[in-house]
């Protein structure tokens, strides 16, 4: 736990919540300020940043309760559709640093845009050499 981190404090009660879903190792709660009203946020409880520093079995338990929350969002509030959502680093417009899944529930009848505008390769060896280097960098299990 951080002291400084507000989700810390969300998590040791020290701050009031709307919670949505809690298990021993994850908390969802409701954002604040939502994207779209019905806006989740889904934490690991132990303080952990970036997503890279999360035990692997923790992030699993974590993506297990976002997708409890899309599934609460589709049959509780009749979303459409739902992002998912994950930040890291402040250039990410990660504001709180603190690993954090947004789960955002869409309706087709609404006036909120898109979360972003897609963008274009000048090629296909353009992609194949982004996909090179990132397949080149990726790690083996451990």
């Amino acid at each position: 736990m951080s002291s400084s981190c507000i989700f810390c404090r969300i998590v040791s009660g020290e701050l009031p919540v709307c919670k949505v879903l809690e298990t021993p190792d994850v908390l969802a709660f409701m954002d604040i300020n939502p994207v779209i009203k019905g806006h989740v946020l889904v934490i690991p409880k132990p303080h952990h940043n970036p997503i890279t520093d999360v035990p692997d079995e923790l992030l699993g338990r974590t993506l297990a309760a976002v997708k409890r929350v899309v599934d609460a969002q589709v049959r509780g509030l009749g979303a459409d559709g739902v992002n998912v959502t994950q930040a890291n680093g402040e250039i990410a417009g990660q504001i709180v640093p603190h690993v954090h899944f947004h789960v955002i529930p869409r309706f087709e009848k609404s006036d909120n845009p898109r979360n972003w505008i897609p963008g274009k390769y000048t090629s296909t060896d353009e992609m194949e050499s982004y996909g090179a280097k990132i397949r080149n960098a990726v790690r083996p299990r451990v």
